[in-house]
């Protein structure tokens, strides 16, 4: 294990202080947030998965943190802060192009792409239509193929999004913390319970602004798993270097489905994680962080 990965990382809680001091840049759809460690080490962009945000990823970012440059936007699919324009394309397709916006804005050029949960989703959706936009693409335990909306929660959230006001409906128990840990709602994402104050910051945006949960509902109810199983087919012309990331105890993604990925591209290799569920950024940090490392050195 490299040095920079040894020894443990304290975790910092997310507190207002560090959200309101965001960097932030306004895009076509509307202002987006994001995560910026700096620095002039390869660049990493990671996505995160519905009803999240930049904090998912803040273990693996303290551990690439002076290797890397770690940009984490959050995007607008239920747990930002700002509201996207009403005429905004909030469908996959669409949020997968404002993240092409956002790396041009940024002028993020080679870039390490990583995408888990419905991260990965967009990233495949973005490499489909924009193959040379990213030098080197990580795929982590996420939506593919015919799975969008992904396994139990994923069903559960985008069935709840076209009811009317079925998304405020299911939100708001969660208020009760206990209830995050149900099969049909964050429970089988990860063994590890997710710390309370990052998904408190996950779920308020929702829970209490009303322009957010349009937002969320426009993303969830144009979730349509044709349109993975169109970029599927381009994955064969993808000749950039690929890292799949699979977790071995997976109660969300099917385990064949990384098998199934890496199979498709050219220039790709699978790694599998144990003692993990999806989200493979809370539960195995320290190992996904040494992956994304030796991918890019290699």
């Amino acid at each position: 294990m490299p040095d920079f990965l040894r020894g443990t990382v304290a975790a910092a809680k997310v507190t207002t202080q560090d959200v309101v001091h965001m960097p932030q840049i306004k895009l076509s759809a509307g202002v987006v947030e994001y995560d910026d460690t700096g620095g002039d080490g390869p660049v990493v962009v990671a996505l995160h998965g519905v009803l999240m945000n930049s904090a998912l990823w803040r273990d693996v970012v303290d551990r690439l943190r002076g290797e890397c440059r770690c940009v984490v936007p959050t995007l607008p699919i239920g747990g930002h802060r700002h509201a996207m324009v009403d005429d905004a394309d909030m469908s996959p397709v669409g949020v997968a192009e404002l993240i092409v916006e956002f790396l041009d804005r940024l002028e993020l050029r080679d870039v390490t792409l990583v995408g888990v949960d419905t991260g990965g989703a967009l990233a495949q959706l973005l490499i489909a239509r924009h193959p040379d936009r990213v030098a080197r693409l990580g795929l982590v335990a996420c939506d593919a193929f015919e799975n969008f909306p992904p396994g139990l929660p994923g069903k559960v959230a985008v069935l709840s999004a076209r009811m009317p006001g079925g998304i405020n409906a299911a939100l708001q128990p969660l208020r009760w913390r206990p209830l995050r840990r149900l099969p049909f709602t964050f429970g089988w994402m990860s063994q590890k319970p997710v710390p309370h104050d990052v998904m408190d910051s996950w779920l308020e945006p929702c829970q209490t602004n009303r322009a957010i949960r349009k937002d969320a509902a426009r993303f969830l109810r144009a979730v349509d798993r044709r349109d993975l199983l169109a970029a599927a087919r381009s994955f064969g012309s993808f000749h950039r270097p690929v890292l799949v990331v699979w977790a071995h105890d997976d109660r969300v993604m099917p385990a064949d489905h990384g098998l199934r990925l890496a199979g498709m591209f050219p220039d790709s290799r699978l790694e599998t994680v144990d003692n993990s569920g999806t989200l493979i950024p809370v539960d195995q940090p320290v190992v996904l962080a040494e992956l994304i490392h030796d991918f890019i050195k290699q």
